[in-house]
């Protein structure tokens, strides 16, 4: 009796310390503990749409389905909603999934030109849209956002990120994630974002897709991993395994990856997801012998939903019944899977309503404006030819000035292109002037000479020219390498005769990736950059033109001379020998005698610099910037430091202006970069008005990851700059104690 009355105290004493599960976790339990294995296995499964057929709505029946992806039918998905929740035996909700990555009908710029608005505000309200739109449709879960740190253009998939740089790339993630779900993920409007891709796809080799990856771990957790760790941070509700190997380890075998970080160092509670075939492709990899050893590698690896492999469905009973998978990491799979519906209210609400004109508000063809107006970077603007003033009649010529299938951009499968307002059908609505609509080239790769004749000739009854060149939406995005990053087709055959004409001559590039346009910008007398910028890059363009609207962007990526330059970005670490005394190959003497000619660290052909920085962006006024000012020049380990800066508006036009704060570790016990973005701000100045900019800094922001794997600030001495972008600025100097 005394040992069954100690036993009884122990059992309570102990129940008395365990933390009480939520009842979201008591629901997930009870659940779990109805489900058979196969029913299990079947929520891990996700399954591409089919309407109604027999195959897809039996499946649902009998428990075996847990996630529909590309369903846009809403009254599809409430019948196919419908067949889970009242005729399969628990009555289980579906997850609808869909790649809306910028947009579902009203599409905003491509995510590279969300990045260059430098402006999080916008990039949320984009999103936003986006989920209000495809949760109409019925969608509740997106492929979204895609935050690989992207260095290399030749990579089709750079459209799809926010650029080259860690930080930007996480605050812009963050603030996709926030627009997507809101603060309630119940709320019938928001959708479940997904992270990816998990991680270092963005350095594939040769910039081509699904290829290789070798990164050390240093540079994996200073550069890679932190923008998944931001938008963990902000609540996104999944993630998706990449493509590609790290290291030998494809992402969906990866236990350390999706286990030790995502899992244990993060406390990451959502939803982990394969890329479409990915368990799979692990067989090709050269990694699994076969699919069920593939779903033996992804389940042990802590994969949670197998998209469009079949190997779960095929293969984890088996596996756990020659116990080479355990159930109890299958019901934790679960428990990930049926988290996010709970989270997402699924049980309580799981059919969509119907929203009468969900699409194309003129609230959001104006934020989709906005966003175009703000991610155009204007590169170049001799002689104040932009806005174009004391113009009566314009020429408008280029294979993208009336394109709305390619200004949209790559990977939006429910754009609408006759939605899509085109500078053509923009500019002809211009009062201030007239214009005369000549493409020359049909599309971006035409090679044909034909119309080039017909396109001078209007340019030459004009008084200036816009045109309108860079790629089809079909050249970027996935599976969308270039190995030569230049305007295809005849298209600077097409802006060397329309310079000939000796009109002022604008270029609007409208592309899904920094270009190699240096011939092309020496021809030009202003350039005007957009990613692919959406619905609504007619009517930006035409403001911006006209000045009734004032560029703004930045560029989230360097944009290289040549190829061959690849990868060249602002945040590179030092050599022993840093260029100077740069003599460029036509220089070199004929004949010379061999030596190293400089000895430093450039191309011949190409010199040591890009075409334009990371975060340079001009604007139709100018903006002169002060010294950096320190509030002290010693920062403690536990205190922190303001840098401040004056920036003057030294032109004639209202502006925004996007200040850049950028530090350097002077001397470290591992290399560092020669500058790193720790902070901006997009501020407002009125023409002749100063503004005052500050930045906090603490020792965290100073950080970086050690041979240990751990991430800290050394004391020593640190540069700080307040520039406009990465390559302007005076510096000042503190040290770290």
């Amino acid at each position: 009796m005394k040992n069954k009355l100690l036993w009884f105290a122990t059992i309570a004493l102990l129940a008395a310390c365990t933390p009480a599960k939520d009842s979201t976790e008591q629901k997930i339990d009870n659940l779990l503990s109805q489900m058979t294995l196969e029913e299990k296995i079947g929520q891990m499964n996700q399954l591409n749409g089919m309407g109604l057929s027999d195959d897809l709505t039996g499946q649902i029946r009998a428990g075996q389905v847990g996630s529909i992806l590309n369903e846009v039918n809403v009254d599809v998905v409430n019948e196919l909603q419908r067949i889970a929740v009242e005729e399969s035996r628990l009555g289980i909700p579906l997850i609808i999934a869909r790649d809306v990555i910028h947009g579902f009908k009203t599409i905003f710029p491509i995510p590279l030109g969300q990045a260059a608005t430098w402006n999080p505000a916008v990039v949320e309200a984009g999103a936003r849209v986006a989920a209000e739109e495809s949760a109409a449709s019925g969608i509740r879960w997106t492929f979204s956002p895609m935050i690989d740190v992207s260095r290399d253009p030749r990579w089709g998939r750079i459209a799809e990120s926010y650029g080259e740089d860690t930080y930007l790339s996480a605050v812009m993630g963050a603030a996709t994630v926030k627009g997507y779900q809101t603060d309630n993920l119940a709320n019938p409007t928001a959708i479940a974002a997904c992270a990816k891709h998990f991680c270092g796809y963005g350095v594939s080799e040769s910039g081509k897709d699904y290829n290789t990856t070798w990164i050390p771990e240093v540079q994996l957790r200073d550069v890679y991993l932190p923008p998944f760790k931001a938008v963990a941070d902000a609540g996104c509700a999944t993630f998706m395994c990449s493509f590609n190997d790290i290291n030998g380890v494809p992402s969906t075998g990866n236990a350390w990856l999706n286990k030790d970080i995502l899992r244990d160092e993060w406390n990451y509670d959502g939803m982990l997801v394969t890329d479409w075939g990915s368990m799979e492709q692990m067989i090709p990899h050269g990694f699994c012998s076969d699919l069920k050893h593939a779903a033996e590698v992804a389940a042990n690896a802590g994969v949670d939903m197998d998209m469009m492999s079949y190997g779960y469905t095929q293969y984890l009973k088996t596996l756990v019944e020659e116990g080479k998978v355990k159930e109890a990491d299958i019901d934790n799979a679960v428990r990930n899977i049926l988290r996010l519906k709970f989270r997402l209210g699924l049980f309580e609400n799981p059919y969509t309503a119907k929203v009468e004109n969900p699409y194309y508000r003129p609230e959001s063809l104006e934020k989709a404006k906005q966003a175009a107006i703000e991610s155009a970077v204007l590169l170049k603007n001799d002689k104040q030819t932009l806005p174009l003033k004391d113009v009566r009649t314009v020429a408008l010529v280029g294979p993208l000035a009336d394109a709305g299938v390619d200004q949209v951009g790559t990977w939006c499968f429910d754009a609408e292109p006759e939605h899509c307002v085109t500078p053509a059908q923009a500019f002809r609505n211009l009062e201030q002037f007239n214009v005369i609509v000549e493409p020359g080239l049909t599309y971006s790769r035409d090679n044909s000479q034909q119309g080039i004749q017909k396109a001078v000739a209007a340019a030459r009854r004009a008084d200036a020219i816009v045109c309108c060149v860079g790629e089809e939406a079909i050249l970027s995005g996935e599976a969308k390498c270039r190995a030569d990053i230049s305007l295809p087709g005849a298209q600077t055959e097409l802006i060397r005769q329309l310079k000939a004409t000796g009109k002022p001559l604008v270029l609007a590039v409208m592309a899904g990736r920094p270009l190699t346009i240096g011939e092309e910008t020496e021809m030009a007398d202003a350039v005007l950059y957009h990613f692919h910028a959406g619905t609504m890059a007619g009517p930006a363009l035409a403001e911006l033109i006209t000045g009734q609207a004032v560029p703004s962007g930045k560029l989230p990526v360097t944009i290289p001379k040549m190829v061959g330059q690849v990868p060249v970005y602002y945040a590179h670490k030092n050599t022993g020998r840093p260029a100077s005394n740069i003599t460029m190959i036509d220089d070199i003497p004929v004949a010379a005698p061999q030596f190293s000619i400089g000895s430093t660290s450039y191309h011949l052909d190409a010199g040591s610099q890009p075409l334009f920085p990371f975060g340079y962006g001009l604007s139709y006024t100018t903006f002169a910037y002060a010294n950096p000012v320190l509030s002290d020049t010693v920062l403690t380990r536990n205190g922190k430091i303001t840098v401040s800066c004056e920036i003057r508006n030294t032109g004639s036009y209202d502006a925004y202006e996007t200040v850049q704060l950028y530090t350097r570790d002077l001397v470290a016990s591992l290399c560092q970069p020669v500058r790193l973005l720790k902070g901006f701000q997009k501020v407002h100045i009125k023409a002749g008005q100063t503004a005052t900019v500050s930045f906090e800094l603490t020792a965290d922001d100073l950080a970086f990851c050690h041979s240990d794997m751990r991430s800290y600030a050394e004391p020593g001495d640190f540069q700080v700059w307040i520039a406009a972008d990465s390559q302007q600025g005076i510096p000042a100097t503190f040290t770290l104690r």
